[in-house]
């Protein structure tokens, strides 16, 4: 956590814009919230390449795969559980099975459109994602990553899916990075208990540490910022180096990240794994750092829970 905290939305839509100025194969898709995306700017540089279409996101997914088929690169962002529930068939139909080069964002992902609800939330979309085949799932840690993982999502052959979320989040590194699509980071080492998180998550995994070391516990803390395909073998560097995983997601508990690596454990290195997450019940609403508390979340609820699995 070295950097001033920017807005998730507007760092994806400068770093998309950026990149399309350079790549004439890009365009921007909007189901009504294309400059909440922001594309506000690059639709007013490049209105022959930004489409807005208003709220009917299955067919916009369907626009998305018959752009991809004439060779652009399609971009469509908008609410999370609008670009994956609301649009599964689609996404599931129209660019998984036709295997196409198009790329869906769902932006305000996890409960960080708190006050509206379980309707506005999204705590399903790793696990109904990653469900379809041949479809990458990313979901970047910080402002710096957002703009590697963009620039990663669009030279990558094939449907992406990416989830970013609404308050502001510190940048994590020193300077811009490169993003490896399937890799993930060791980005704190320990030998009592290994932490995989990913998303914006991750800050409050590695302030837990922080807090853990006070309580005399060395605790590992893995960044994931590709969900699927899971880094099988920094998941496995874990098992056998520490022993015991505890994984960290603003997604349902089970059927996300701490899913996908339990079933690498269970497969090639069974340990005990601890998956923590929301728990499946429609999530309350209200100001977002309160349900970060409420669900433990924050860095203080990471560490009681990393304290009650090690049984301290």
């Amino acid at each position: 956590m070295i950097g001033e905290k920017k807005d998730p939305r507007k760092t994806f839509g400068k770093a998309v814009s950026d990149i399309a100025e350079q790549d004439e194969r890009i365009v921007v898709l909007s189901a009504d919230s294309g400059f909440s995306s922001g594309f506000k700017e690059f639709a007013a540089a490049h209105p022959d390449r930004y489409f807005e279409f208003g709220i009917m996101e299955q067919g916009v997914t369907g626009i998305a795969s018959g752009l991809a088929t004439t060779g652009k690169i399609p971009v469509f962002c908008a609410i999370a559980p609008f670009v994956t529930c609301r649009n599964y068939e689609m996404f599931r139909n129209d660019l998984g099975y036709m295997r196409q080069n198009a790329k869906l964002v769902g932006r305000n992902c996890g409960f960080t459109y708190s006050d509206l609800g379980a309707t506005h939330h999204s705590l399903e979309d790793f696990a109904i994602m990653r469900m379809i085949p041949g479809v990458v799932v990313l979901a970047p840690q910080s402002p710096d990553e957002i703009r590697a993982a963009s620039k990663a999502m669009l030279e990558h052959e094939g449907p992406v899916y990416m989830r970013i979320g609404n308050p502001k989040i510190p940048e994590l590194y020193d300077g811009e990075r490169e993003f490896e699509i399937g890799k993930g980071q060791l980005l704190r080492d320990g030998n009592d208990l290994a932490i995989i998180s990913t998303g914006s998550t991750t800050v409050y995994a590695l302030e837990a540490a922080e807090k853990l070391a006070e309580k005399g516990v060395s605790a590992m803390i893995i960044g994931m910022p590709t969900v699927c395909p899971i880094d099988e073998e920094m998941v496995l560097m874990a098992a056998k180096k520490v022993g015991r995983i505890m994984t960290v997601e603003e997604h349902y508990s089970h059927g996300g990240l701490g899913t996908l690596v339990a079933e690498v454990c269970a497969e090639k290195a069974p340990v005990p794994v601890k998956m923590h997450g929301i728990p499946k019940e429609y999530a309350t609403s209200g100001p977002y750092e309160e349900l970060l508390r409420y669900y433990k979340l924050d860095a203080d609820g990471i560490t009681r829970t990393a304290l009650e699995f090690l049984g301290k």
